[in-house]
């Protein structure tokens, strides 16, 4: 029998995770513990003799800045290890190297020690270990060492069971859907209770869940597809459904440099002849509730492999992020609920994990702070790809073989896609544990190794996401039929149903369809970087999909059935009454003060402790970075990736506002798409050059007005990519977001919708940035200024005045005015440029400020009311920096439709009529300097990927 040994690792300085913690303790009001140390454990089981120990020490500790022990710690402590069966990819690496060097390690389990005073209260440790550092969903803890278990292998079968739905009434089909989990409509399940009466017999556990994962909301989009009864005006009209919507209008613009919009994994566009660009932007917002970093690193890891499923290879990486307030107070916490600081930390270490591992650049993203994000976070991914021009891929044929690429399978985020369908609640983390998954991306980037270049030996290729094999290879066989063989499937441990083999979300694989002869060719890529494959099945060419276990069938399902088998919902839509007459303007005693207040508001001030987390340099493209300016903490309106061979490039820009959309739902998507819009023309993107992603995220669509908020919005989408010219090419909608709040009430999130544009730079050497240049250049604005409040970042400030007013409304000028704005800049007579967004003019040209460390004098305003020129936040306004020699040319590149506001100084103060004038120092330091900046901050010295995620190596 093999022998059990531990590595206690701990750093020779103080290890910064342990300060992290106790910051923490002080933030969240818990009870001082004194100091805290944190050591790394690694177990490993084998026989080991001194020198195999002696040779895997100096594998795992850096001699010059740890110490290493065999020897169990005495002392006070608690020690983290994961569950059984969660990917552990610390203890995979520590294996992989253990085989390099022939040490005969059989097992690895990676985990932490934190270690407290000995006159720490027992109650307040257990209380930290719970909010701050360890996670039931995954994690197990103990006062006491830990010995790693195995999953239990002792429970598995090689066959099916058979679910009874025949006969069953609604009572009954709603047991079997509560009982499983499915999270379908009773509807649905009379059809799949119909279906298998009529072939006479029951579906087998494997054909049930495939049916829920393969029409859940996450992969069917049934709501978006959903036809829609609208109330509009006392009648009762019938809509298109909502994705109908938006590919009618994408087809309609009829961009020409749309290669594949609304198909596949991934949209892609030509911009450039001989190179085309994949863009996908997923969310992964209940499994970030959670478990933060496993949510949020899976799903960085999903996009990527998106794009790299329409064989592209993936460039650069974007992320949104939606959050509570992190100085919640406790006691305002919903039962259950991880506290926001906690999800916040936890899901940005995620992201920055998978992005900087796999060695793609985050270049592009948001983070907003709202009470509605408490227990139900946002975590929108994107991820853009590129490739050689050549038809996309028209597989599988029948005669394929399916091969499976990558990881191999465990109970990782069994049941995924119908979980998204969950309303969040305090028993939500018990429920859906196995939902749950945790990445490895130095395994996806050995797939992304095997795949790109093999183009030409694979008929169709698609990731395994939401309802992993079953999802990915019952799409591909869609119209074919495939025959698939469990028992090829590679495992991580025994013990594993059928069922959860076909339903198993294991992150990092992906399933390509190969002629047989091309079969060895791929297994040589694959051997080659060191990547697992397996050849699990074939494309029959029947229109059935079968699947065997332990020679018997499991599962046999036509797939016009699987695919179009599901009734189609019909939705009642309340559709929403906006105001759009009714003027109310603001009263603003302190306009100065007011300003300072705007800059430190968490939904505005830097977000530069967070991008410093990410690797936005790797690759060597980024052209335009995050941060820009003299002291490197201006934050850039979109930013420009552009190969060093290239003088061409692609502009990357976000439009998010979901306080516009409290109270014009309408009005806050078509903000959406301009604000993308303005970012990426201000940095030098041809605004007739532009695809758009859309990413919907809100409440239960079962409620009326939840879907008349959606059908506005998608009216909303409609509107501005008409105006701009500018085609949707992918999106996603996840829905469901509600939770159970303190009152025992359901609460949505509130309505967000999420724009990513991206845009051809035609000369790469022209971008220009938001930070100011030089003293003596003239100050611009472009865009009309009006009294419009409803949704602003002055009323988060201020609070919520009696009467709200209207919230922003499209310009029309906004296409002519940012093509000619696209024309100064090509001609080299921009100097800097800034979109205005939220806080409006005056939190614009103090941002600009701040990034070039000086002063501006505005002599004149764009609206008589101190206010609204200050601070409404109406859409298509930019400001524009220019030389004094200049500005007769670009006067009449912009035909005159512009207002001089004033001049750059070298004074160091930002100078407006009517307010007391402020020093940049000052503007800097409110920017800088709030308290959500000082917690990402500790949230970078404390190593989550070690807590969060049970001690990755």
């Amino acid at each position: 029998m093999s022998e059990r040994h531990r590595l206690t690792i701990r750093s020779i300085d103080p290890d910064p995770r342990g300060r992290t913690v106790v910051d923490g303790v002080a933030a969240l009001g818990l009870d001082s513990v004194g100091d805290v140390h944190i050591a790394d454990v690694v177990h490993v089981e084998g026989h080991l003799d001194a020198d195999a120990r002696r040779a895997l020490h100096g594998i795992l500790v850096d001699p010059l800045l740890q110490v290493g022990t065999w020897e169990i710690p005495a002392g006070r402590g608690v020690e983290i290890l994961l569950q059984p069966g969660v990917t552990d990819s610390g203890a995979d690496a520590v294996r992989h190297a253990a085989q390099q060097l022939s040490i005969p390690v059989e097992h690895a389990a990676s985990g932490t020690r934190v270690e407290f005073d000995d006159d720490a209260d027992p109650h307040a440790v257990e209380t930290i270990v719970q909010r701050l550092l360890a996670n039931p969903i995954i994690e197990r803890w103990s006062n006491e060492p830990l010995t790693p278990s195995r999953p239990d292998g002792t429970a598995s079968t090689l066959h099916a069971a058979v679910v009874r739905v025949r006969g069953l009434d609604g009572d009954g089909l709603s047991r079997v859907n509560d009982e499983r989990a499915l999270s379908l409509d009773p509807a649905e399940l009379e059809v799949i209770r119909d279906h298998f009466e009529a072939i006479g017999r029951d579906p087998t556990d494997v054909e049930l869940e495939t049916l829920a994962q393969t029409w859940s909301e996450h992969c069917a989009h049934k709501s978006f597809r959903a036809l829609l009864l609208a109330d509009e005006d006392g009648a009762t009209v019938e809509r298109t459904p909502l994705l109908a919507q938006l590919r009618d209008c994408t087809e309609s613009i009829d961009a020409p440099f749309v290669v594949s919009a609304f198909v596949g994994n991934a949209g892609v566009v030509e911009f450039s002849k001989g190179t085309t660009i994949a863009l996908k932007a997923e969310t992964h917002n209940h499994p970030s509730a959670v478990e933060p970093f496993g949510g949020a690193n899976t799903g960085v890891g999903g996009v990527i492999r998106d794009v790299l499923g329409i064989a592209h290879r993936p460039i650069a990486v974007t992320d949104i992020l939606c959050f509570g307030p992190a100085d919640l107070s406790m006691a305002d916490l919903p039962p259950g609920a991880l506290h926001p600081r906690r999800i916040r930390d936890g899901v940005i270490d995620g992201v920055a994990d998978y992005g900087n591992k796999i060695g793609l650049p985050t270049v592009a993203g948001a983070i907003l702070y709202d009470p509605a994000y408490t227990t139900n976070p946002l975590v929108f991914a994107g991820c853009i790809g590129t490739a050689p021009t050549r038809p996309l891929h028209d597989g599988p044929n029948p005669g394929d073989r399916i091969i499976v690429i990558g990881g191999a399978t465990g109970r990782d985020g069994i049941r995924g896609a119908t979980f998204s369908s969950a309303t969040m609640n305090a028993t939500t983390g018990e429920v859906a544990g196995a939902s749950v998954q945790i990445g490895d991306p130095i395994v996806e980037k050995l797939v992304i190794d095997a795949l790109i270049g093999a183009e030409d030996l694979y008929s169709a290729i698609t990731d395994c996401g939401a309802g992993g094999l079953s999802s990915a290879i019952g799409e591909m066989a869609e119209g074919v039929g495939a025959e698939v063989d469990l028992d090829t499937v590679p495992r991580k441990y025994p013990g594993l149903e059928p069922w959860e083999v076909w339903l198993s979300e294991a992150q990092e694989r992906m399933v390509i369809s190969v002629a047989p002869r091309a079969v060895s060719a791929i297994a040589h890529r694959c051997e080659r970087v060191g990547v697992g494959w397996a050849d699990v099945g074939s494309f029959t060419g029947d229109g059935v999909l079968t699947v065997r276990s332990g020679g018997q069938v499991v599962a046999q399902l036509d797939t016009e059935f699987l695919h179009d088998g599901r009734p189609q919902r019909t939705l009642p839509a309340t559709m929403p009454t906006p105001n759009r007459t009714r003027i109310v303007g603001r009263q603003v005693e302190d306009p100065a003060e007011t300003i300072l207040a705007l800059l430190r508001h968490p939904n505005i001030a830097s977000k530069a402790a967070t991008i410093h987390r990410y690797d936005h340099e790797i690759l060597g493209s980024t052209v335009v970075r995050p941060l820009v300016g003299a002291a490197g903490d201006g934050h850039a309106d979109g930013v420009v990736l552009a190969r060093p061979s290239d003088t061409h490039g692609i502009a990357i820009g976000i439009g998010v506002n979901p306080w516009y959309g409290l109270h014009d739902p309408e009005a806050m998507a078509f903000a959406a798409v301009d604000e993308a819009m303005r970012n990426v023309v201000a940095v030098g993107a041809d605004p007739d050059r532009v695809a758009l992603l859309d990413n919907f995220s809100w409440g239960d669509p079962r409620r009326p007005t939840t879907m008349g908020e959606l059908a506005a919005a998608v009216d909303g989408c409609c509107a501005a990519a008409f105006t701009f010219a500018a085609p949707f090419v992918s999106g996603k909608d996840s829905l469901n977001n509600e939770y159970i709040g303190r009152d025992g009430e359901r609460h949505a999130v509130p309505p967000t919708l999420v724009i990513t544009a991206v845009g051809h730079v035609p000369d790469a050497d022209r971008c220009v940035t938001p930070d100011l240049k030089e003293a003596g250049n003239a100050v611009l604005l472009i865009g009309s200024t009006e009294t419009e409040f409803a949704g602003s970042h002055l009323d988060l400030v201020l609070g919520q005045p009696d009467e709200v007013g209207v919230a922003p409304a499209p310009d029309p000028d906004a296409p002519t005015h940012y093509r000619h704005l696209h024309a100064a800049i090509s001609a080299g007579l921009v100097e800097s440029c800034h979109d205005l967004s939220e806080g409006g003019l005056a939190v614009a040209i103090a941002e600009m400020c701040i990034g070039g460390r000086l002063g501006v004098t505005i002599d004149r305003l764009p609206h008589d009311d101190l206010a609204t020129a200050l601070f409404a936040e109406s859409m298509g306004r930019l400001l524009v920096e220019v030389q004094p020699k200049h500005l007769p040319a670009f006067m009449r590149a912009m035909d005159d439709d512009v207002l001089r506001l004033g001049e750059v100084s070298l004074g160091g103060l930002l100078t407006l009529p009517g307010v007391e004038p402020l020093s940049v120092g000052d503007l800097a330091d409110a920017f800088n300097s709030a308290a959500l900046n000082s917690a990402a901050l500790n949230s970078a010295a404390l190593d989550s990927a070690a807590l969060d995620s049970g001690g990755q190596l």
